[in-house]
């Protein structure tokens, strides 16, 4: 009866172990495809009025509590009110790791936060999340005066809005603005790679993968443009 009882609890020590080590370890056990379908089936709900709401009771609360954050998505997007992650979504409390700032820019705070969510957290996927009629997009297209710490926080979006007037001489400024806030989503993006050494490995070796995307706040919809266009190069390969 001893010995019994002797086994039996040194498998419950044995269970409670890797059980601790499976909590701490994070990851959703998904993977970015699988994370990525998620987010378009609960965006899907949203714009057809059928979300949902999963994953915010007391239940959940309490789950997450107790067993930890096992985020499935990374989500990059601007602070703007307008764009409320878990909502347009349709996801509940500890699907999204979120890190929002205004523009969507890729600076130092933003990609740490990201690294601790891919290497911490196991999150397989990155989504930048740009939107429609972006106000800090907008405010560097057309120069309006800023504060200095404005000015540096936007400074990232300034390569992108070069870039779309040069190449787009002769349109419109709402042409402009619009194009603009696509090329942000990219930039940062290439932000990504370029200041983060263990991103663009992880990246490289398939363990995340970083895609673009933008939301239109009218609609709800959020239109999904994938891998950057120049991915292999920025990776290195």
């Amino acid at each position: 009866m001893k010995r019994l009882f002797t086994a039996t609890t040194m498998l419950a020590l044995l269970l409670a172990c890797c059980a601790l080590a499976l909590a701490s370890s994070g990851g959703p056990g998904l993977n970015a495809d699988e994370a990525l379908a998620k987010l378009k089936e609960g965006n899907t709900r949203y714009v057809a009025k059928a979300s949902v709401a999963p994953r915010q009771d007391a239940a959940r609360r309490h789950e997450t509590a107790i067993d930890g954050q096992h985020p499935f998505a990374t989500i990059l997007s601007c602070a703007d009110s307008r764009v409320p992650l878990e909502i347009l979504f349709d996801q509940g409390v500890g699907d999204i790791f979120a890190v929002r700032v205004a523009g969507n820019v890729a600076g130092v705070d933003e990609i740490g936060t990201m690294e601790y969510g891919a290497e911490h957290l196991g999150v397989p996927v990155i989504v930048v999340l740009g939107h429609t009629k972006c106000g800090a997009v907008t405010a560097v297209v057309k120069n309006e005066p800023v504060t200095e710490n404005i000015g540096q926080l936007v400074a990232p979006i300034v390569p992108a809005v070069k870039s779309v007037k040069s190449r787009f001489a002769t349109a419109s400024l709402d042409e402009v603005i619009s194009k603009s806030i696509e090329a942000n989503v990219w930039q940062a993006i290439s932000d990504i790679y370029a200041k983060s050494p263990l991103l663009k490995k992880m990246a490289a070796a398939g363990k995340v993968k970083v895609v673009g995307a933008l939301y239109d706040i009218d609609s709800g919809k959020v239109q999904w443009f994938g891998e950057h266009p120049s991915n292999a190069s920025l990776l290195g390969k």
